[in-house]
């Protein structure tokens, strides 16, 4: 099937991303201290001159102790860490792409070897079991102003767009997770107030940023913890968790799936995705991701195995039926950064597979 009409920019605000394709968030945690050094811009730069077009980082923890573990995780504060990061937008520019900060808090998930304790909506994790504190109302205001301050600075250093980590069990998650959130404070309890902290963060971003700098929100069913969770059980609840967050100020979804292709609803519709019931719902452009190009699932691969690229043909059929606007890459991009022009030129037939061990041995 054709593929030109995904290397047509696509323009969100004051972003244009010259073609559909993005790199998908992967946590390095190789940046001593949080200070992105020389190898990140090259790790970046080899992806943008690959040919992607929207290069959406690594989690970028916020500047509190609590927000993430380790501190190889870059974060977003300090001389030294804003002149690594300006190195690494400028590298990403010049070879033609546009990138985008992703802004992270683990909540509960957090690693507490270093003694600091965890926090989230409820002081439990994703399994249900007591993990850190809870967060006290009045602390909820200061974390929504971490993230303004950390997406006022992303855009300071030169990044075209920030995305916020809403997915996979961390904390805007976690209040969106009922088995996370059982909070009775307004901040918990129905949908739309789980909701409700999470637009509070997009609201205090679109302040600091201004209103045509675009905003992404990603967003999963799964979590790291368990595969078959779900915080919208039908499109009529999606539409319920996501308004809120396009009333405050979101321009982009980025909803997280292990399989592009899977069915979000078969009940309701045998084959629209995530992403198409996404876009379906709030009419906002969309990111899709999950398992691109390649024959495995996300975290599906096993030691020693070979890993078989896939046909990108039911890729582009959701493409061509407006399920997404952009297509997020993870996997086959750490095995090949020129994957994008290689698809451009119709060479991927050549590519014969990879070792997820060597293809992961990429994010260090």
């Amino acid at each position: 099937m054709p593929t030109q009409d995904l290397f047509q920019p696509l323009t969100v605000g004051s972003l244009t991303v010259p073609n559909r394709f993005a790199m998908a968030p992967m946590t390095r945690q190789a940046s001593p201290g949080g200070v992105p050094g020389a190898d990140v811009a090259e790790y970046y730069r080899r992806r943008a001159a690959g040919g992607v077009g929207l290069i959406i980082t690594e989690g970028v923890r916020l500047p509190d102790p609590a927000a993430a573990h380790p501190f190889s995780i870059p974060t977003l504060a300090g001389d030294d860490v804003l002149a690594g990061w300006s190195r690494v937008t400028e590298a990403v520019h010049a070879d033609g792409a546009t990138i985008a900060a992703q802004l992270w808090h683990q909540g509960a998930q957090r690693d507490d070897a270093d003694g600091v304790v965890p926090v989230g909506p409820s002081g439990v994790d994703g399994l249900g079991q007591p993990r850190g504190r809870a967060l006290e109302t009045d602390e909820l205001e200061r974390i929504a102003e971490l993230f303004a301050q950390s997406a006022r600075t992303a855009r300071d250093v030169g990044f075209d767009a920030v995305e916020l980590h809403g997915a996979h069990g961390y904390l805007l998650d976690e209040f969106l997770w009922e088995r996370t959130n059982l909070r009775t404070d307004g901040y918990g309890g129905s949908l739309s107030a789980r909701t409700r902290f999470p637009a509070e963060v997009v609201a205090a971003v679109r302040g600091a940023v201004g209103p045509d700098y675009p905003i992404i929100f990603r967003f999963s069913q799964w979590k790291g913890v368990d595969y078959a969770a779900s915080i919208a059980d039908d499109p009529t609840q999606l539409q319920e968790l996501l308004a809120p967050l396009v009333e405050a100020g979101v321009d982009v979804f980025h909803p997280s799936t292990r399989r592009h292709y899977a069915p979000a609803f078969p009940d309701h519709d045998g084959e629209l995705s995530l992403a198409g019931w996404t876009k379906k719902v709030t009419g906002l452009p969309v990111i899709a991701v999950g398992s691109v190009g390649l024959e495995t699932q996300f975290r599906s691969e096993k030691r020693g195995q070979i890993i078989q690229p896939a046909s990108v043909e039911r890729l582009l059929e959701q493409f061509d039926a407006g399920e997404f606007d952009i297509v997020a890459i993870g996997r086959a991009l750490l095995a090949d950064p020129g994957w994008v022009n290689r698809l451009r030129a119709g060479e991927l037939d050549g590519f014969s597979g990879y070792d997820p061990e060597t293809a992961l041995s990429a994010l260090a």
